[in-house]
């Protein structure tokens, strides 16, 4: 018998909750319907039951209060709903529909997440919201190969180069806000909430590999970013710390005074160290990136290379792995032998079947 605290779940909205069902009818009004959870009327399905309520969708609840998931009613698609306020994030809207108009939303070097629709909330004063699609983490699920690993360095190269070339500074790219689009993985979707199941919310999610169906990555989150103006020369920010808080150029000493610096080298640091510490540390077979990872996470920033050179770089890196190197697994340094021995037969028969069905050992969508 579970514990009446067990069995009791999210059964009130949360504080953070509480103006997505607040703001349902309206949102319904604009084409986007909240799960069950967040409609008039809602209460917990699995109040009586017997089991847990870990097992009913609408216990499922955000961890952001400001992000939220639903569905578009025109189509049926899953997007993501984010709150943000204006006198917090000034230059959020601004630069996110920059990249999601054109001529630059279907330029295929534009990995910047897409804006579908930003609405004004009309009683929330500089409240509005972006409409996006539903993404997911950019290892998650796992990648499988050295290749799909090489493309997705190969994509987030690409996709900061082209925003740089824009005199855009991400300023905040590191892992979290980098992810992939799920719709040729996951092509029958999944619970955005409970990412490993179904939409249903019933079994698990069943997707394909990234090289039998390759995808695209995204930025994501362009909250502390910003545009600057080529002809004012040099940019100069003071320091803002993002999610990764390792950039050395903001460690400073008490009473050391707190100096402005270039935004565009640390959004290289970030990136260098995103793979540094999600691939370098934690994967088997990637030594071929270490010179170019240690050179863009070098202390002074005035030593890093620029993301023209990095790209430059990693192409003539690429041109040099083997073509059974790139068909690889990749694999955890921490893995047990059970685990590595059963990776490793899948690996071969999965292999086989890309191989045979002429599929590229580069994913490229």
């Amino acid at each position: 018998m579970l514990e009446p605290s067990i069995q009791a779940g999210p059964v009130r909205l949360l504080d953070h909750e509480r103006f997505w069902a607040e703001h349902q009818p309206w949102l319904s009004q604009q084409g986007y319907m909240l799960r069950p959870r967040y409609r008039p009327g809602w209460t917990p399905s699995w109040v009586g039951k017997s089991d847990t309520f870990l097992h009913y969708e609408d216990s499922t609840i955000p961890i952001n209060g400001h992000i939220l998931d639903a569905i578009r009613e025109s189509d049926g698609e899953a997007v993501v709903l984010k709150l943000v306020h204006q006198d917090v994030h000034p230059f959020e809207r601004e630069i996110s529909l920059f990249f999601s108009k054109e001529p630059y939303a279907s330029h295929p070097r534009n990995h910047c997440v897409p804006i579908y629709e930003v609405l004004d909330v009309p009683d929330v004063e500089t409240g509005f919201i972006l409409v996006m699609p539903l993404l997911r983490p950019h290892d998650y699920p796992r990648m499988k190969s050295i290749g799909e690993s090489v493309e997705f360095f190969r994509q987030i190269f690409e996709g900061l180069q082209f925003m740089h070339q824009l005199h855009v500074a991400h300023r905040d790219c590191m892992t979290l806000n980098i992810m992939m689009d799920p719709k040729p993985t996951f092509p029958r979707g999944f619970h955005p909430r409970e990412m490993h199941k179904n939409v249903n919310f019933k079994g698990r999610a069943k997707h394909y590999t990234r090289t039998a169906r390759p995808t695209k990555y995204y930025f994501i989150d362009f909250g502390l970013a910003r545009k600057y103006d080529p002809a004012e020369g040099s940019p100069r920010e003071d320091p803002i710390y993002g999610g990764d808080k390792s950039v050395p150029e903001f460690q400073y000493a008490p009473g050391d005074p707190i100096l402005p610096v270039d935004p565009f080298p640390t959004d290289i640091y970030y990136l260098g160290n995103m793979i540094r510490e999600e691939y370098l540390e934690k994967k088997v077979g990637l030594q071929f990136m270490e010179e170019l990872v240690r050179d863009m996470v070098q202390n002074d920033p005035s030593k890093r290379p620029t993301m023209d050179e990095v790209v430059k770089r990693f192409d003539e890196i690429m041109q040099r792995i083997p073509w059974w190197k790139l068909r690889s697994r990749l694999a955890d340094q921490d893995e047990s032998g059970a685990k590595r021995f059963i990776r490793t037969v899948l690996h071969y028969y999965r292999t086989t079947g890309h191989i045979l069905t002429f599929r590229s050992a580069l994913p490229t969508p």
